[in-house]
């Protein structure tokens, strides 16, 4: 069964991981935080995104090369 990309957003909360890059730019801009402090917590996020890229790309290939089971009566991969 494939995830609905929803389900991957959800799984490794892409969505808080975007809205921290976009708060770490604001408060960069804002002088909260300094550019080595902005340019650490970029670098940590792209290191995140390449985690999840590379588990998707593992999950593609598994599934491409997977063949379906036939499920027997007795609940039994045949």
């Amino acid at each position: 069964m494939q995830d609905a990309p929803t389900d991957v957003g959800d799984r490794y909360s892409l969505d808080m991981i975007v809205k921290g890059i976009a708060d770490d730019l604001v408060a960069l801009r804002a002088g909260q935080i300094s550019i080595k402090d902005a340019q650490a917590r970029a670098l940590l996020a792209k290191q995140y995104m390449n985690g999840v890229r590379l588990v998707i790309n593992a999950r593609r290939s598994l599934e491409g090369d997977a063949r379906p089971v036939a499920i027997t009566a007795g609940g039994q991969p045949t």
